[in-house]
């Protein structure tokens, strides 16, 4: 018979497995998520729902890890898709956004009874972590354009300050799509990872 701390053992080796499991999970379907569905913009950019499954894997996933499958499956749309130049960029923005969903949504745990699934709390989370999106890519992009063309002038700057920000608008537009679509899934992907998972 298995002692006490074999038994411990195992349920704790068990439990690092299914987390890495879930977690390459979540990767492949921010992945997909992100790279079937496109709808180009005039910006030569393009809309997904990408960012549900990053909003999730934040929520249902312990932090670093849930980051972590955002990034990566978010960043490997990009590189498979040919946006090479946005790789580094998509999967810090993705990283980042992912880890203030799983903290907001964290901190807010107090505010709720334990156990109660609350859109709120899923709807708060999410505008976080579109907020770091929106951001992330108007400075990203600026940065990329900077260099691409040469905008060391103020003149240039300001020219691709403003060819970033015409890309907001279709960036808020797929935010709010992925807070409302990780609203409606949120309850089925919690209870598929389980609060044991969460941690």
């Amino acid at each position: 018979m298995a002692s006490e701390n074999e038994k411990k053992i195992d349920q704790t080796s068990d439990a690092k497995i299914r987390k890495i499991v879930m977690a390459a999970v979540f990767a492949a379907l921010t992945f997909v998520a992100t790279s079937v569905i496109k709808i180009p913009t005039p910006t030569l950019g393009y809309i997904h729902i990408g960012d549900t499954f990053v909003i999730l894997s934040g929520i249902c996933l312990p932090p670093f890890i849930g980051a972590l499958a955002a990034g990566l499956g978010s960043a490997l749309s990009d590189l498979l898709g040919g946006y090479f130049i946005w790789v580094p960029g998509t999967f810090v923005i993705k990283f980042l956004a992912a880890l203030a969903a799983s903290l907001l949504y964290r901190g807010l745990k107090k505010l709720y009874k334990e156990g109660k699934y609350a859109p709120s709390r899923v709807i708060f989370a999410g505008i976080a972590s579109e907020t770091i999106v929106v951001i992330g890519y108007l400075l990203f992009n600026v940065i990329i354009l900077a260099i691409t063309e040469g905008a060391v002038s103020a003149e240039g700057l300001s020219a691709a300050i403003a060819a970033s920000a015409a890309e907001v608008p279709f960036n808020l537009l797929q935010g709010t799509a992925g807070i409302v679509l990780s609203v409606l899934a949120g309850p089925v992907f919690t209870r598929i990872s389980g609060k044991e998972l969460q941690q």
